[in-house]
């Protein structure tokens, strides 16, 4: 049996001085026998937001021969510094050097992965965009390629009402004090020096309603090509983020994995709607084959795995969303077509002809969309029967 010590507080020290809190998973004999590493780097606090989470899943690849870290990022937690925005040059900075300091370890065999569901899924994928020299395969969960045409933010260069929710939520994981019993007595002037320079995102995210360099940046769809390490990429139909496993493996050069299940913005051991799968096996088997090097077929699997959920009624919860799994060999599949129709009426042999149609802006319009990103929380998240919204909307039918 692997005998694994846990550190509750590890430092590390960026080369500006400041000090990063990391929770640790190391196995015993990794200094006589180093180890790969996986980080997640994140700032939703390890000593309580993440805290069960991680408990059940880092041991779990430590007792299998991986030294694991949970780093708060800077600003966040028990770590210091001040948080300035998500995905940073700062943040992007902080994610390279860490990397670094983890394959300099003398536990460390100088292999590293990179994980993480949503904002640990951006910042993976950001990492290996820029290229961590030791950073050699990644596992991005609920994430996105683009950051101002397929996030939060905006959609279609519509401003979404996530953008200040989102926000306001944000502000919720970055105001709170560091645990004083690791931060010690300064941990009360850490609090005030945080809340006193906290951003203010929703400004800064309403402000930019265009395509700029602010949202370019962190977006790898503006070079798929400066990925080279091994990306596994997962998403859920029921989550925000559906469109990133496939903008991956279409793209990437790099050796990709695609899978979607019908999953909400959760890990998919934990989420719903089921099936839920093993995702600590499947993801041990990508760290094995990548920062190990066993040939244990991980890097012949199916470019793209899908749960083709079947047609059901539509309900505001599910415990379980009946279909198939689907697989293909490559993606885009060599025998997928693409497909156009036009407005037309039945029986016309051609488009329909130039016409106006008014739509009155009502809030009542959208009361049965569900959430836009579910969590799992409780029931209720999910679309309901659109009908109602359909009768006030301006609707257009096609052939297809």
């Amino acid at each position: 049996m692997t005998v694994i010590h846990e550190t509750v507080d590890m430092a590390i020290n960026l080369p500006d001085g400041t000090r990063l809190s990391a929770r640790s998973w190391i196995p015993e004999d990794a200094v006589a026998q180093p180890v790969p590493a996986i980080l997640e780097f994140l700032p939703y606090r390890k000593r309580d937001g993440t805290a069960e989470r991680d408990q059940i899943t880092h041991p779990w690849f430590a007792a299998r021969g991986y030294a694991c870290l949970r780093v708060d990022m800077r600003g966040c937690g028990e770590s210091e510094g001040l948080f300035d925005d998500e995905y940073s040059p700062q943040e992007m900075q902080d994610a390279l050097d860490v990397i670094d300091w983890i394959s300099r370890q003398d536990w460390c065999s100088g292999n590293v992965g990179m994980m993480g569901i949503s904002w640990g899924g951006f910042n993976s994928l950001q990492a290996a965009a820029n290229r961590a020299p030791a950073l050699k395969a990644i596992i991005t969960l609920c994430s996105t390629t683009d950051r101002f045409a397929d996030d939060i933010h905006f959609k279609g260069g519509c401003l979404l009402g996530e953008n200040i929710g989102w926000a306001a939520t944000a502000a919720s994981w970055f105001s709170p004090p560091p645990d004083p019993a690791l931060a010690g007595e300064a941990w009360r002037d850490i609090w005030l020096n945080r809340l006193e320079k906290m951003p203010f995102l929703a400004q800064t995210w309403h402000e930019r309603q265009n395509r700029d360099a602010y949202w370019k940046h962190g977006s790898v769809c503006e070079n798929y090509d400066a990925i080279t390490a091994a990306v596994f990429a997962i998403g859920g139909w029921h989550d925000g983020y559906r469109n990133t496993p496939s903008h991956l493996a279409t793209n990437l050069t790099a050796p990709v994995r695609a899978l979607m299940g019908p999953w909400n913005h959760k890990y998919p051991h934990m989420a719903v709607p089921g099936p839920r799968i093993g995702f600590l096996q499947e993801a041990l088997a990508w760290w094995d084959h990548w920062l190990k090097g066993i040939g244990n077929g991980a890097d012949r699997a199916p470019a793209y795995t899908a749960w083709l959920m079947d047609s059901v009624k539509p309900a505001t919860s599910f415990g379980h969303r009946p279909g198939r799994w689907i697989t293909e060999a490559e993606w885009p599949s060599p025998g997928s077509r693409h497909a156009s129709s036009t407005l037309a009426r039945p029986g016309w042999a051609t488009p329909c002809p130039a016409f106006v149609q008014q739509a009155r802006p009502s809030t009542a319009v959208g009361m049965a969309t569900g959430e836009y990103f579910p969590f799992g929380f409780g029931p209720g998240e999910l679309p309901d029967d659109q009908q109602g919204d359909d009768a006030l909307s301006a609707c257009f039918d096609s052939t297809c």
